[in-house]
């Protein structure tokens, strides 16, 4: 596992928009980059950035974009802009081998997933699921976000579980409050003391990937076998029954062969076709792999930051966790 450089004071980092463009939110992006620039860094932004479109360019000009950040030798750093729906329609145009003989680090959440999975997976390169580069414009620095910018920095950060959580989407709420208490639950264990190789991201993404040339992850779990894999799961809409096929077919596509423990976060719109709840779709997916949920990953507040493929060393007791990443090639 390829480990980039994290950054530091006067680095830059480079923004590409992968999914979405961040025109429709000029201000709150502008106001996120001030707080990334207030850390030190300077910005470098390619040219579909500002774009006012659920798309920021046709597939093709995203790829290249993407891959002018990783040939440029002054960006230390490659954050993607914004979520979005269309990110997998890009994939196809990628050149991995330019980002694997340019290895930097690659942050981003939800729709970049599909970006972030198949450089871990293919390139062997650790990447971050934590933050858009537009995923800073609170009012306040919260707690969570002061942990991933000094991850990015190379801090090793022992995340604990958070007492408490914001179930209701930001974009429905007037402020941000954290009311409804935090609790990790498990149907098959009490507590855990495990390590191994961490991957996973968005599930809505992830599914798109299965059965594809993209990446290949049984080659990646076989290569890691010794290790073992800790898989996270983020959910943003998907109901309980789609969630659990997903599984089911994840799992008899081999990408569970050596799992020692699967992480699935809060959902953030949850529903329900057949009366499936989330947590009896993943005792069923997973009824001898312990699986624990309603963990602090994903679209709601507070959320962790996650390391794919850095060890990882998760310990679970009293329905709370302690996660810690450890850069083990």
């Amino acid at each position: 596992m390829i480990y980039p450089e994290f950054i530091k004071k006067n680095d830059t980092i480079g923004i590409c928009a992968p999914s979405a463009g961040v025109g429709k939110k000029l201000d709150d992006f502008d106001k996120s980059l001030s707080v990334l620039k207030s850390e030190g860094y300077n910005i470098k932004e390619t040219r579909s950035v500002r774009i006012n479109n659920i798309r920021s360019a046709d597939g093709i000009t995203r790829a290249r974009e993407c891959e002018s950040l990783f040939k440029d030798k002054d960006v230390d750093m490659v954050i993607c802009a914004a979520g979005g729906d269309f990110l997998n329609e890009m994939l196809p145009y990628v050149d991995f081998e330019i980002l694997k003989n340019n290895p930097k680090w690659l942050m981003g959440h939800s729709d970049p997933t599909g970006l972030l999975f198949p450089y871990t997976i293919e390139c062997d390169v650790a990447s971050i699921y934590g933050m858009n580069a537009g995923g800073f414009d609170y009012d306040e620095l919260y707690d969570f976000l002061k942990i991933n910018l000094k991850m990015i920095k190379g801090e090793n950060i022992i995340q604990n579980s958070y007492d408490m959580c914001m179930k209701t989407p930001t974009f429905l709420a007037d402020t941000i409050t954290f009311d409804t208490p935090v609790v990790w639950e498990s149907d098959n264990v009490e507590t855990l003391n495990v390590s191994g190789r961490c991957i996973g991201g968005c599930l809505d993404c992830l599914k798109d990937l299965i059965g594809t040339p993209i990446c290949n992850v049984q080659a990646f779990v076989e290569k890691y076998k010794d290790d073992g894999q800790i898989w996270y799961f983020d959910v943003f809409s998907m109901s309980a029954e789609v969630v659990y096929r997903t599984l089911c077919q994840m799992k008899f596509a081999g990408w569970f062969k050596y799992t020692k423990a699967i992480l699935l976060g809060r959902v953030l719109l949850e529903s329900t076709e057949t009366g499936m709840t989330y947590e009896e779709g993943l005792q069923r997916a997973f009824p001898d792999i312990p699986a624990i949920y309603n963990c602090d990953i994903g679209h709601t507040l507070p959320n962790m930051t996650m390391i794919n493929g850095a060890i990882l060393h998760l310990d679970y007791h009293d329905k709370k966790a302690t996660l810690q990443f450890e850069l083990i090639e």
